[in-house]
């Protein structure tokens, strides 16, 4: 079975960073994709990035180009989320996702909504709160 595991949240002020993780155990695609959804308190879930396992493929929701970066770990099946300058409007449970094709999710012509739906699997979500 595959399984997700995210990690790194917390409690920061506005203007901080955090990085968060994402490990992938029992995952054998080798063209995978992994995104990072987000939901705040009251709002529908949204997607925030997602990246191709061969890491030549990146996206960024608006709300967050320039500020947050997603890359593939030294460690396998892992993702990091480096989340700088943050704000206020950044607190959300952070989830993490995958499929087994990243074309699927992460290309440019696949709306974030629609991506959702596509991704097979899912973390359990790690809180990031900042404060103001």
């Amino acid at each position: 079975d595959v399984q997700l595991q995210a990690s790194g949240g917390g409690a920061v002020q506005a203007g901080e960073s955090l990085r968060l993780s994402c490990a992938a155990s029992g995952f054998t695609s080798a063209d995978y994709g992994i995104g990072w959804f987000r939901q705040a308190p009251g709002k529908e879930r949204e997607g925030v990035a997602c990246i191709s396992s061969a890491d030549n493929i990146k996206r960024y929701a608006e709300s967050v180009k320039g500020r947050f970066t997603i890359s593939n770990g030294v460690a396998k099946n892992t993702v990091n989320l480096q989340m700088n300058s943050l704000k206020s409007e950044d607190t959300a449970v952070y989830y993490c996702a995958a499929a087994d094709e990243w074309s699927a999710v992460c290309s440019p012509d696949t709306s974030w909504t629609t991506s959702q739906y596509l991704y097979e699997y899912w973390g359990q979500g790690t809180l990031v709160t900042v404060s103001s």
